[in-house]
This record gives C-alpha cells, structure tokens and sequence, in this order.
C-alpha cells in the first residue's frame, strides 16, 4: 500500500491533464492504478470513475462560470451515452466479479487507449478534413454526436477510457469551428453524469475504494483548476506528441 501522498500527487497530475487538455483522466489514472500501484482492474476502473466524476464537477462549474460549454452537444451525447452505460453496468452484474472480467477490462482499456493514439496525432487533419465535408449536415451532425454518445458510453463503463481522447477527437471532426477550449470544457461537462451513472454501477458493486479516492480528489481538484487556467496555451504539436507516445506505452502493457 503506497503512501496517500503518492495517490495525492497523482491525483494532481492527473487533473492538470485533463483541465488543460480535456484528455488525460482514465487514459491515465486508471493504468496508473493497475501497472503502478498494483489495484485490481474493477477496483480502478470504478475508484477512477467516481474520481473523474467529482473532479470534472469542479471543473464544469469553473467552465460554466465562463461560458464556454456548449450544453446542446453535451445533451446530444448524453442521450446516447447514458442507455450505453446502464446496459453495460447490467452486464458487469450479471458476469459478476472474476479473473474473466478482470482481463476484459485490461484488454478494453488496452485497445482504447490503443485508439486514442492516432486520435490525437491525427486530429488537426480530421479538423481539417471535417471542414470541407459538406456531407456534415447539421442533422448528420446530432445524429453522429447522439452514435458517439454509445461508443463512449460502453467504453467508459468497462474501462474508465474514452470520454476525454476518444471524445475530444470526435468532437474536433464534428465541430471544427469550434475552438479547443471550448471543445475541452463540453467534453468534459459530458463526462460528469456519465462518469457519475458508471461510478455509482461500479460503487454498488463494491469497486470502489472510498480511501484511495479521497486521497486522488485532494490532488485532483487544485490539478484541475490549475489545467483549465493553461487550457488552450500549450503548443498543440507538443501535446499531441507527449500524450501520443504516453499513451501508446500504457496501451501495450495493458494488453
């Protein structure tokens, strides 16, 4: 058992990552739990869940504060994404915990970390592409947005991974006159009920660590408010590459 400091200044990297780049938070809380401290898959799938939650609370309410949250698309998202998560709560139940489950959500959380990668590398020229595609039509546009909704909805239930890279480079191609703070901080307001609804799933099912996650909050939420200050000012080449190279190394040992 690691000293609660340690969970703490994870806690803070952490949530520095994700105010600042809306990517960050089970892409790499979660694996850090597992590779570096040594917490079961459910374990750290369900404490990172309700971590995420509380702490994009924060954060929403400082976005909100702004004005930069585009509330029509994080409903959009929600319709799709909160059915996806319940159904994938109702399987975890049913399959009940074991080693089955256990490497099921190590090879989840492996492949969408996996597919962030090129999500992130790629996501100036999806921008790009995007804005020429006169097939984007407004209501191709909901409905794709309600389609992403599911996909992270699934993704985030089994695996805590997918809100904030798998998201935010769908959004990019989506909504590519949208600035990136603004694509940040709508991303994470749709993270919130979903990673509330999936904390809660994981919660009653007894794979939460109430210590663990009061100790990642008392970094987390200072990180968050100090990311979404930066948010926007990192050069967006040198973000993409960092996140990029980390996070393929976390997906192969996850895999």
């Amino acid at each position: 058992m690691p000293h609660s400091w340690l969970y703490t200044v994870s806690g803070l990297v952490v949530g520095f990552l994700v105010g600042m780049t809306g990517v960050g938070g089970g892409s790499l809380m979660t694996p850090l739990l597992i590779l570096l401290f040594g917490v079961k898959p459910q374990s750290a799938v369900g404490t990172d869940l309700l971590y995420a939650a509380i702490t994009k609370i924060v954060g929403t309410a400082l976005n909100r504060h702004h004005g930069v949250v585009q509330w029509n698309i994080v409903l959009w998202q929600v319709a799709g994404s909160l059915p996806a998560g319940l159904l994938c709560l109702i399987f975890l139940h049913q399959a009940g915990a074991s080693p089955a489950v256990s490497t099921l959500i190590r090879e989840v959380l492996g492949v969408a970390l996996l597919l962030t990668v090129p999500a992130i590398l790629f996501k100036p020229k999806l921008r790009t592409w995007s804005e020429n595609a006169a097939f984007l039509t407004p209501d191709t546009v909901r409905f794709l947005t309600v389609g992403l909704g599911v996909l992270l909805g699934a993704l985030v239930t089994l695996s805590s991974v997918g809100a904030g890279a798998v998201g935010m480079a769908a959004l990019t191609i989506l909504y590519p006159r949208l600035n990136t703070r603004t694509l940040v901080a709508t991303d994470i307001a749709h993270a919130v009920p979903l990673a509330l609804l999936a904390g809660t799933g994981h919660w009653l099912e007894g794979a939460v660590d109430p210590v663990m996650l009061m100790e990642l909050l008392a970094g987390s939420i200072p990180g968050i408010l100090l990311g979404i200050f930066y948010a926007g000012k990192l050069p967006d080449d040198v973000q993409r590459w960092f996140l990029s190279i980390l996070l393929a190394i976390i997906g192969l040992r996850m895999i």
